[in-house]
């Protein structure tokens, strides 16, 4: 089990991704809180049963899996839905993330998480490594990868963190303001080689 834990965050089509990519050459272990999100409403589990009760059958695709663009969609325009939502996923979520935290080998481990901060994430990490960028280029980045319109993207960006709010809970800042993808390297380097030293120091104290 990795005893350091950093916790890498940032708004939608903040370089999260790539951020985390360079972390893994660096065989450190990811924790993806998204795919602990996907693990627990796979065919089949409790969790996807009580979202079809909950919302219907149409929120099923053919395949037996979450059709997530649909579901978004709703609780963005109705909140009450989306609080039932996160009350039924976020402890199943936390849960995974928990158990995969317990497997990591490598000295330290890297959870990325979009709402880290929101959904009180931080408090089971050593350290806040926040993505920075300007609401432009996420909606920009975001709309060259997902289907989604700009006013969806932008609603997004509106429920999460206000950006100088989230800085306020940065240990760590990567700054991916048009900046090239070997300067984002050396960012993630520089940090690497501090958080070897904190977990190496944690370990000792311990």
């Amino acid at each position: 089990m990795s005893e350091f834990i950093v916790g890498l965050t940032g708004g939608i089509g903040s370089g999260k991704t790539t951020v985390s990519d360079i972390f893994a050459e660096l065989n450190i272990d990811i924790i993806d809180a998204d795919i602990a999100a996907r693990i627990v409403v796979q065919p089949g589990s409790k969790a996807l049963l009580a979202i079809k009760a909950h919302f219907g059958a149409d929120y099923i695709d053919d395949n037996d899996e979450l059709n997530r663009a649909k579901l978004r969609s709703r609780i963005f325009s109705q909140p009450q839905d989306k609080a039932w939502l996160n009350n039924l996923l976020h402890p199943l979520i936390r849960a995974e993330i928990v158990r995969q935290i317990a497997q990591a080998k490598s000295s330290y481990c890297l959870l990325v998480a979009p709402l880290l901060l929101e959904n009180n994430l931080h408090k089971i990490v050593n350290r806040v490594l926040v993505v920075n960028v300007d609401e432009a280029s996420q909606v920009a980045r975001t709309l060259a990868r997902d289907p989604s319109s700009a006013a969806e993207i932008k609603r997004i960006i509106a429920s999460q963190m206000p950006s100088e709010q989230r800085l306020s809970f940065a240990d760590d800042i990567i700054n991916n303001q048009h900046k090239s993808l070997e300067n984002i390297r050396q960012q993630v380097l520089n940090l690497a080689e501090k958080y070897q030293l904190l977990s190496t120091s944690s370990s000792l104290d311990k």
